[in-house]
């Protein structure tokens, strides 16, 4: 049975002297709002560290119901990947039977949706679960380094390459997402989906362990779900600030400040009579603010 009530989701980490989110159109540089000083994550970013996490994680068997649709996959010509349409070719020669396969195998589809173009149209998956555009809490400083490569930039040559990269000392980062009840039953996403989705964002974060992504931490996780149909609060990472008696651009660490959430705090107990639980889980370096008096669950 897909799921019956609305939650929203608020997830916040930490980068350390990495690119949390490089921008191909600007020599891969951090992407940046450049009136507020603020950092940028792109929706992809995270949705992208689900599908990772949960490929690796759960086995990715296609013959379970928790395979991802969109990942790499060899071409059956011989060489080279698949587009999209021979993707869906995996899961049946007819749209319904394609259709039918793709939501019944592919968790990552039932969780985010997805367009699969054929020959005469295209089957368009709307996803459940949305995610804005994440920004960072405080302003942040971009440096530019520049480093020695182990090569020659050609066999004989005397100079070596030189590299060059751009990062963020550090940048916390909140993004906000709906699970929207009503897109579910189109997809079938479940509870046991969004179970999958919340562990994956917080140890598929915890895990990109690659030489540009390391050091990325969760801090703060918290699902707020609905008792009453297509109600939601809104707009939860407007809540949310990190105080800090730091100038932004020199904060260094989660603990040269505390997470404040009393805005949220308020706004959930005027509409304490909607709601039907709220869950947190928190890394044991963040110090949460503004929420004693809120009764939640701890995982």
């Amino acid at each position: 049975m897909s799921i019956q009530n609305r939650r929203e989701l608020l997830f916040v980490y930490d980068v350390k002297n990495a690119n949390p989110n490089g921008d191909p159109s600007d020599e891969n540089k951090p992407r940046m709002d450049e009136e507020t000083g603020l950092n940028i994550v792109t929706d992809v970013r995270l949705k992208r560290t689900v599908r990772d996490y949960l490929f690796t994680s759960l086995g990715h068997n296609p013959d379970n119901n928790k395979d991802i649709f969109v990942r790499t996959t060899e071409s059956k010509k011989g060489k080279g990947i698949k587009d999209g349409k021979a993707r869906g070719l995996d899961f049946g020669k007819k749209k319904d039977e394609m259709l039918t396969n793709i939501l019944s195998k592919c968790i990552d589809i039932r969780l985010f949706g997805g367009v699969l173009p054929l020959d005469k149209d295209s089957i368009i998956f709307t996803g459940p679960v949305q995610f804005k555009m994440a920004n960072s809490l405080h302003k942040v400083e971009m440096k530019y380094i520049k480093g020695t490569g182990a090569f020659a930039s050609k066999d004989g040559a005397n100079q070596q390459t030189f590299r060059e990269e751009y990062i963020l000392p550090y940048s916390l980062i909140v993004f906000y997402g709906i699970v929207n009840e009503n897109a579910a039953k189109a997809t079938g996403l479940t509870d046991s989906d969004v179970e999958e989705l919340k562990l994956a964002m917080w140890d598929g974060t915890k895990n990109l362990i690659s030489r540009s992504k390391f050091e990325h931490n969760p801090k703060l996780l918290l699902e707020i779900k609905y008792k009453e149909k297509n109600f939601f609060i809104g707009e939860l990472d407007k809540y949310i600030s990190f105080d800090t008696e730091l100038q932004d651009e020199k904060i260094r660490d989660i603990e040269d400040g505390q997470l404040n959430i009393s805005k949220l705090g308020d706004v959930i107990k005027r509409y304490s009579d909607k709601i039907d639980s709220i869950e947190i889980k928190k890394n044991p370096r963040t110090i949460l603010t503004g929420f004693d008096d809120i009764d939640y669950k701890e995982v």
